[in-house]
């Protein structure tokens, strides 16, 4: 296989429906394309009490939020995103610090490639199955249907390590001016990808790996 050209670092927070969105179109990309990505977990509200805060209250977030969800429902090739079904659970809309946490244990178990199939799992509970993410047994049941250690997940999840990995990405996300989620970073903060169609992205990346191409050296290989 040809090694990676460009790594795209993936911000994203696992309560997010354009983060669900924008997850199989890299899929997509990452199979036609010499690219690495790398999962960064970026989560906006990291308590109940600061996504209340944030919107006004807890009925005004879920509210508002949904809202969002029926925005990224007209983006979803796959009809994923279950609105109303959100709307009847009577548990307030999670944040998403312990869903992020339990992604970075996911990921010491296995690697970026177990990231993101947990994270893709999680969110598929969370927009598809309407389930609460921001309680531990969810995200443990989760863990099992991926075929992780669930006990190793929930020790880990609750590490200084984990707790250490989110507060990293926190900070390279400040340092590459990243406010909000998905972000697409290209190459350690030196461009990055635009959100839209397949089509487009596809298009944005060519140019993106033709002109690393032309600016490596004839003779130098990537490692």
């Amino acid at each position: 296989m040809t090694s990676p050209v460009l790594t795209i670092d993936f911000f994203h927070d696992a309560v997010c429906g354009w983060c669900f969105v924008m997850s199989p179109k890299l899929r997509k990309l990452a199979a036609e394309f010499p690219i690495r990505i790398r999962h960064r977990s970026f989560v906006l509200q990291d308590s109940p009490a600061k996504l209340a805060a944030a919107f006004g209250s807890a009925e005004k977030a879920k509210s508002a939020i949904l809202g969002h969800w029926e925005r990224c429902a007209e983006h979803d090739e796959g009809g994923r995103i279950n609105v109303e079904g959100m709307r009847r659970q009577r548990f307030p809309y999670p944040s998403g610090l312990l869903s992020a946490k339990a992604c970075k244990a996911a990921e010491l178990q296995a690697g970026d490639a177990g990231h993101w199939d947990y994270f893709d799992a999680v969110q598929a509970a969370h927009l598809t199955d309407n389930r609460n993410i921001a309680d531990e047994r969810v995200l443990l049941d989760v863990a099992l249907a991926c075929a992780l250690d669930s006990n190793r997940l929930r020790k880990d999840m609750h590490s200084p390590e984990v707790a250490r990995l989110v507060s990293q990405d926190r900070q390279l996300a400040s340092s590459w001016w990243v406010s909000a989620v998905p972000t697409l970073v290209v190459d350690g903060g030196q461009s990055q990808l635009r959100h839209g169609s397949l089509e487009q992205m596809r298009a944005e990346l060519a140019l993106l790996l033709a002109d690393r191409v032309a600016r490596v050296p004839a003779g130098n290989s990537q490692q």
